[in-house]
């Protein structure tokens, strides 16, 4: 595991003041921003959405960290993160009003406007069952005074927090006639999210409001709405959360039908493999395409997109080098950012979009003939059969059939994403 800024920070400070020695002694350590801020910036040491985003010695020793007031954190075994459950793969069709004109659904590239352009086509509504919905508090506040307890990583045992006016951040809160929605938006894909995100503004306005709260967490990416919506069975617990709705939704045409793929086969010119980008090894192309959002207008490094993405270290070099074999994505003195043909893609409406990623990918040969055959004969080829085609096609930087083998599951997922486009 590669180490960052924060990672040696950290360390630092762990070294200094004997975090782990106090961890066995007390169970909780509680540090300032002022002493964070002493090695690097609070706001940068301290927010970590995903798991995966943790400093190492966070993850080494089990560790996660709470904000408590707006200058203090806590450390200890706190079990912090909920894994996203399954998706389901219905999408709902949603239209924004004919005279909205300064809402471009091909043009979604905030959560901000993600949020706006849910509002307008009526998903908020939807989602949240209710009538005569205003959007209302937003932005950044004090959370109020309030205790809770929170599980350690092995749901053994509890710790009792108290928080006194901690800062929060709430993306969007919309109320109706029955309920009061918050929302936590993104625009990245990720496994999990930080609970807390939710759980400290339910907590203050629970205390505030009569009405049903809901707790919602909205991902925009790739045309598509998808929104989660939560409850905390228990109030005084953090981890008591539970899934209770889940409904994806979009404003555009989604209709592909076997008959467009068939013609991407039929036409498609094949590029020679690149010589200085590895075979992909990153399975799940909806990442792709979210990392290719994320770069959209924006350079970054690969410590940025490590530190601003659910990736670590090594997920970064995978699926950018995965965009950078495809086209999509360059690398310019140690800075990704989007091709010109990246940029085109991104401009085109939902199912252009994808029929245009799915040509990137079958512009290989050996993502070609593994769907070809898959077309002609109704099953998805073999591991076994998907590495004699690798084989056959010319592929550079593969020198062994363990690679062969690790490799073959890209193509079989990338494939898996285009049959999972066809919804004739």
């Amino acid at each position: 595991m590669a180490e960052n800024k924060n990672d040696t920070a950290w360390q630092k400070i762990f070294d200094k003041y004997k975090v782990l020695s106090c961890l066995e002694n007390d169970g909780i350590f509680q540090i300032s921003a002022e002493q964070i801020k002493e090695f690097r910036e609070p706001r940068l040491m301290a927010k970590f959405d995903h798991k995966i985003n943790l400093p190492k010695i966070f993850v080494e020793n089990d560790l996660a960290i709470l904000p408590v007031t707006r200058g203090d954190y806590v450390i200890s075994h706190f079990n912090l993160y909920h894994k996203f459950e399954t998706a389901n793969e219905i999408i709902h069709q949603m239209q924004l009003p004919d005279y909205i004109q300064s809402l471009d659904c091909n043009n979604i590239f905030s959560e901000s406007v993600a949020l706006n352009c849910a509002f307008a086509s009526g998903i908020i509504a939807d989602f949240m069952e209710d009538e005569q919905i205003f959007s209302t508090t937003t932005g950044r506040m004090g959370s109020g005074n309030f205790n809770f307890f929170v599980d350690d990583v092995k749901n053994n045992f509890h710790y009792d927090i108290h928080v006194k006016n901690s800062q929060i951040e709430i993306d969007a809160a919309y109320e109706g006639l029955k309920h009061f929605a918050i929302l936590e938006a993104k625009r990245d894909i990720s496994e999990d999210f930080l609970i807390r995100q939710l759980y400290y503004p339910y907590r203050m306005w629970k205390g505030k409001l009569r009405k049903d709260i809901k707790t919602i967490f909205f991902v925009y990416s790739n045309g598509i709405f998808h929104l989660y919506g939560y409850e905390f069975e228990n109030p005084e617990h953090y981890n008591s959360l539970r899934l209770v709705k889940q409904k994806n939704y979009s404003v555009e045409d989604t209709k592909i039908n076997s008959a467009d793929i068939q013609k991407i086969l039929d036409e498609v010119t094949l590029n020679a493999e690149p010589q200085n980008v590895p075979f992909p090894q990153a399975d799940k192309f909806e990442r792709v395409i979210n990392l290719c959002e994320l770069l959209n207008k924006k350079e970054m490094s690969k410590d940025d997109v490590t530190q601003e993405y659910a990736f670590d270290a090594r997920q970064t070099n995978y699926y950018t080098d995965a965009a950078r074999y495809l086209g999509l994505v360059e690398k310019k003195n140690s800075k990704y950012n989007l091709s010109a043909l990246g940029e085109k893609i991104l401009s085109y409406n939902f199912k252009t979009r994808q029929l245009a990623f799915c040509k990137c990918i079958l512009a290989h040969k050996a993502f070609y003939s593994t769907l070809k055959k898959f077309f002609d004969c109704g099953v998805m080829p073999s591991k076994n059969e998907i590495v004699q085609i690798m084989k056959t096609s010319n592929l550079h930087n593969i020198n062994s059939d363990e690679t062969f083998e690790r490799r073959s599951s890209t193509i079989r997922s990338w494939l898996n994403w285009i049959v999972g486009l066809i919804n004739d």
